[in-house]
């Protein structure tokens, strides 16, 4: 049997009223900053809980943005994990800010407790990563930021719909960044990103922002960027959107059964699943003794299993003039040797499941 990891096939195979809306599009001319675009971002906004959404570029974008809107630049220190993925380090960046790292805890996310020890006189904001579905533990990360006034922008790109208590990720920064890439919980036909945030002047900074600071055709408030989500793919969001609970829902209910079956394999570890956290499980990750082995046996045996992330971000050659080495982060590193990713869409069917789970429990009863 063979279990893919990209489940677009699936997503996308019965889509004729979907076709149908693109063909209608199409024929309005509508394609830059139109009206289905406005209808996603009000939906999207609506979806988690905010009063604003502003449809980017890329995920990526969305944490850029967010930070050129709140003033942080060159000189700035920005905290954030240090097992996260290229695009949010990029994203800072690129604005000319530095990156200052924070070890994680086995949930995936920044460990708090450790942050207060990285603020320095040039710190300006934090960008938490929401890794893998779960939430960093915001209930003890605003009073921090509150303390020393620094700024928060989410990266809840990989956490569409988790939460914490009632509260949905994306809701507790002064902004918050998705990601509509094609392999996220809710994604586009390309490259797609939201901001969302409660705060009226951010909301209009970062619409000028995304398209090149125009205040209107013949007049540059701003300078800006090229970074609007195109309308067509807004029409792709409009129809995945009322989708986006049930996809959620079916994501949690795939990764409870892989954790009964794991739960009785000891050479298996399952994360800590708190019960105050809604997970949404963008990558199901467990740890696994002799991981390499197992990775590569679950290959064999067609099962497209993935690692996120062998090398860590701060361990890339693209940031040695940071002067880190391995160990500096030993959460990080552990993980980056012990984790192992399995597929967990809301598309697997129970018998590709069963047949994960009777692999790897094979693998260590050989």
């Amino acid at each position: 049997m063979k279990v893919r990891y990209s489940y677009l096939p699936q997503q996308f195979s019965d889509c004729e009223d979907l076709w149908q809306n693109l063909r209608d599009f199409v024929s309005t001319g509508d394609f830059t900053l139109g009206k289905l675009l406005t209808d996603f971002e009000r939906s999207f906004a609506e979806l988690i809980g905010t009063k604003f959404a502003i449809g980017v570029n890329s995920g990526t974008d969305a944490i850029k943005l967010s930070l050129k809107a709140l003033g942080i630049g060159a000189g700035d220190e920005v905290i954030t994990a240090a097992n996260t993925f290229v695009a949010t380090v990029g994203a800072i960046a690129e604005i000319g800010a530095t990156p200052v790292f924070v070890d994680c805890g086995d949930t995936f996310c920044m460990n708090v407790d450790l942050v207060e020890r990285k603020i320095t006189e040039k710190t300006k904001a934090i960008v938490p990563v929401h890794f893998t579905g779960y939430m960093t533990d915001m209930r003890k990360l605003l009073p921090l930021a509150d303390r020393y006034n620094l700024l928060i922008v989410e990266d809840a790109c990989q956490s569409i719909l988790a939460s914490i208590g009632d509260q949905n990720a994306g809701t507790w920064g002064r902004a918050a960044a998705f990601s509509l890439h094609p392999l996220k919980n809710i994604n586009v036909w390309s490259d797609g990103g939201v901001i969302v945030t409660d705060d009226e002047e951010l909301d209009n900074k970062l619409r000028l922002l995304r398209n090149h600071g125009l205040a209107d055709r013949d007049t540059v408030a701003l300078l800006g960027y090229n970074s609007r989500l195109d309308t067509i793919q807004a029409v792709v969001g409009n129809w995945l959107l009322p989708k986006a609970a049930e996809i959620c829902n079916k994501r949690i209910e795939n990764a409870n059964y892989y954790d009964r079956a794991f739960d009785s394999i000891k050479q298996i570890g399952i994360p800590p699943r708190p019960e105050s956290h809604k997970i949404v499980y963008h990558l199901y990750i467990v740890f696994a003794e002799n991981r390499d082995e197992l990775f590569q046996y679950s290959i064999a045996k067609g099962i497209e299993a993935k690692i996120h992330y062998p090398v860590p971000i701060y361990r890339q050659p693209a940031l040695s003039h940071l002067g880190f080495k391995k160990g500096d982060f030993p959460v990080t590193d552990a993980h980056a040797d012990r984790i192992i990713t399995l597929p967990c869409d809301q598309y697997l069917e129970r018998e590709q499941m069963d047949y994960i789970i009777e692999t790897v429990q094979g693998f260590y009863e050989c």
